[in-house]
C-alpha cells in the first residue's frame, strides 16, 4: 500500500502517523491565560532533544476539524512559561479528563481533580500526583503550517526538575516499574510501560559487534531463528575459537543431530537448540552451537 498525504483524508493520515509512530510520551502541559488563569491538557506530540541545554519539545497542534488553536497553544503565546508533566498510570483517566474542551478559563486542575502546586521558577502550576515535573521556559515556537492539523513545535528548556524520591532505585535513577508511566499508541489505545511490558538492550557503546554480515548463511537465512535473536548474534564482539566448536560438537545433544544425514533436518534442529539458548541469554553458546554446521 502507498499513501500520498496530499491526497488522503486528514482523519486517516492522522491515524495512519498516530498508530504507527507509538508509544508515545504524554506531556501533561500546564500554561496560565492572559488573565492569569490555570490551564492544564495533554500532549502526545511530544519528546527531549537535548540535555545541555536540557529541551524538551510539544506541538499543540491545530485542530483538524476547524483549523482552531489550543489553548495552551494561546497561553504559551502570552506567557513563555510551561510546566510538562509525565503521565502515570495512577492518573491516566484524570489525564484524559483534562482534555476535554472545556471553554478558556475553565481550570481542568479543578475539572480532572488533580492538585495543583506552586512552580519554583515559572508561574504555572505543577502536578502534584506526577512523579516529575519539569519547569519551562519556551524558547522558541514554530508554526509548521497554518491549516488544519499543521503542527505548533513549542521548544522549552528545562530550568528545575522536580522528583518525587520514591519512583528511584537504589543509584538515584528513575525505576521504570515504580515510576509506571504510559504512552499514547492509535485510536483510545494506550501502553502501560512498566512489568511485563519492560525489556532489556544493552547499548552497544564503543563495543563493535560482529555483525550479522559476517554470520554464516544458514544463520542469516534461518527458518528458525527471529531477526531479534540473530541480532542478538551479531552483537557479540568475537567468534567462537575452533576449540570451543569441536568441543561443542561432543556435547551429547549435539552430537546426536549432527550424524543425521539429511541437512535441513540437521540446520532446524541445530537451529532450534540455537534458539533455546538465545531465549535463555546464553548468546555464545547458541553461536557455539551454530558454528558446528559447515
Amino acid at each position: 500500500m502507498k499513501i500520498d498525504p496530499k491526497k488522503t483524508d486528514l482523519i486517516k493520515v492522522q491515524g495512519l502517523m498516530a498508530g504507527s509512530i507509538a508509544p508515545r510520551p504524554i506531556a501533561l502541559a500546564s500554561t496560565i491565560n492572559k488573565q492569569g488563569l490555570p490551564n492544564l491538557s495533554p500532549f502526545s506530540f511530544f519528546n527531549s532533544f537535548g540535555v545541555n541545554p536540557p529541551i524538551l519539545i510539544f506541538s499543540p497542534s491545530r485542530r483538524g476539524r476547524d483549523n482552531s488553536t489550543k489553548h495552551t497553544f494561546e497561553n504559551i503565546k502570552a506567557h513563555k512559561e510551561v510546566v510538562i508533566n509525565v503521565v502515570t498510570f495512577d492518573m491516566a483517566h484524570q489525564v484524559n479528563l483534562s482534555s476535554s474542551e472545556y471553554p478558556d478559563g475553565i481550570n481542568e486542575f479543578e475539572k480532572s481533580g488533580l492538585s495543583a502546586l506552586p512552580s519554583d521558577l515559572v508561574k504555572p502550576f505543577r502536578v502534584k500526583e506526577s512523579p516529575v515535573n519539569f519547569e519551562c521556559k519556551v524558547i522558541n515556537i514554530i508554526e509548521t503550517g497554518t491549516q488544519g492539523g499543521a503542527g505548533n513545535l513549542v521548544i522549552c528548556e528545562i530550568v528545575m526538575i522536580h522528583v518525587d524520591e520514591a519512583i528511584l532505585d537504589e543509584n538515584g535513577f528513575i525505576d521504570a516499574d515504580k515510576i509506571d508511566l504510559v504512552g499514547r499508541l492509535g485510536k483510545n489505545n494506550y501502553v502501560r510501560a512498566s512489568g511485563s511490558a519492560l525489556f532489556n538492550i544493552d547499548k552497544p557503546g564503543l563495543k563493535l559487534g560482529i555483525g550479522i554480515n559476517s554470520l554464516p548463511d544458514h544463520i542469516i537465512k534461518s527458518e528458525v531463528l527471529s531477526g531479534n535473536e540473530i541480532g542478538q548474534i551479531g552483537m557479540l564482539t568475537s567468534f567462537p575459537s575452533n576449540e570451543e566448536i569441536l568441543q561443542t560438537k561432543e556435547m551429547d545433544e549435539v552430537k546426536e543431530i549432527l550424524v543425521i544425514k539429511n541437512q535441513d533436518e540437521k540446520r532446524l534442529k541445530i537451529h532450534r537448540i540455537a534458539s533455546f539458548l538465545i531465549k535463555r541469554g546464553k548468546i555464545n553458546d547458541a553461536l557455539k552451537v551454530l558454528m558446528t554446521l559447515p
